[in-house]
């Protein structure tokens, strides 16, 4: 079992843990709240910029539904007036310095997530210096800074930060990392502005969203069919994200008959690796599509999906952006 699988094994299951994860968490939590208190008591520096910022992330090590509501998020400030853009560290990409994306980047120069936001018609910068790569969207004429995965990168300073919580796994042992699947201690929560529940069932004071789907796209000429076409079908299921279990099970709640293939969070593909020998259909989430366009072939689909939310919330986000332009 490879070393991702032990510990997820162990943060949501009943599996073992090595016996090393417990004095790196112990380490691990002094680090994060010796800086946390860095930034807090101004040892640490902020960086605020002139247009206000919204951070989506999540406390837990793992994908949570954070892309897809930083997407609504975008359409939701258009239509109320904004002209927002996205920031991403660009995680999985080459890039390191700040780099504003054109209309066709390269997934494995940029990363995966960058790509399918900008696919989606959004402004996006990305670079490890994150209010660097910002100031490049406030050139290109955005008002509005979303940050993509943003939640515990404190250097830029925000206005409003929103924590996606995966509904179906919560938040695992509640252990900080390794031990743990928690990238900050739980009472992290109670300093955010929003708590976004994707799936499941929302806890007191936490907005529903669910992920809405219902189409396939053909990674080889955009052609597009109701994904309910694949109902009673053999089809091979590709996922590389952070629960891919989320997506299979998608899937077979439409009936779908589905063989499993998961490979790990912004997996660099290759042709071998869906190289299936059978030809039997191959749907893949949107995220994982980004990466494997240019040596699709026919019978890839592409299931994108998009975050339903409550019309107040996004009313709420807006509020608290206040008149700051």
């Amino acid at each position: 079992m490879a070393l991702a699988d032990t510990l997820a094994a162990g943060w949501y299951g009943s599996g073992r843990l090595p016996w090393w994860c417990g004095p790196l968490a112990a380490l691990y939590g002094v680090v994060v709240r010796l800086r946390r208190a860095g930034y807090r008591h101004g040892w640490l520096r902020s960086e605020r910029l002139p247009a206000p910022v919204i951070v989506v992330g999540n406390l837990t090590a793992g994908g949570a539904g954070k892309t897809p509501l930083t997407l609504a998020l975008v359409e939701a400030l258009r239509a109320r007036g904004r002209h927002p853009g996205v920031v991403s560290r660009g995680y999985g990409g080459r890039q390191r310095g700040p780099r504003l994306l054109g209309d066709a980047p390269d997934p494995a120069d940029v990363g995966d997530e960058p790509c399918l936001i900008r696919a989606a018609g959004v402004p996006v910068a990305v670079g490890h210096d994150r209010p660097a790569a910002a100031r490049l969207l406030l050139d290109a004429g955005c008002d509005v800074v979303v940050a993509d995965d943003g939640l515990q990168h404190y250097r830029l300073a925000r206005d409003v930060e929103i924590c996606v919580i995966d509904g179906a796994r919560r938040f695992g042992n509640g252990r900080l990392l390794p031990r743990g699947p928690l990238r900050e201690p739980l009472d992290r929560l109670h300093t955010v502005d929003f708590r976004v529940c994707n799936g499941g069932d929302p806890a007191a004071g936490e907005v529903p969203m669910r992920l809405k789907g219902g189409r396939a796209v053909s990674l080889v000429d955009d052609r597009e069919r109701p994904l309910a076409d694949f109902a009673g079908r053999r089809v091979h299921a590709v996922a590389g994200i952070g629960h891919p279990r989320r997506f299979f099970e998608s899937l077979r709640a439409l009936g779908v008959d589905v063989v499993e293939h998961a490979f790990p969070d912004h997996h660099a593909y290759a042709p071998a690796d869906l190289d299936f020998g059978d030809g039997l259909p191959v749907l893949m989430t949107a995220k994982d599509a980004v990466k494997c366009r240019a040596f699709a072939r026919d019978g890839w689909w592409s299931v994108p999906v998009r975050a339903v939310l409550p019309d107040d919330f996004f009313d709420a986000v807006c509020q608290r952006l206040g008149g700051r332009r």
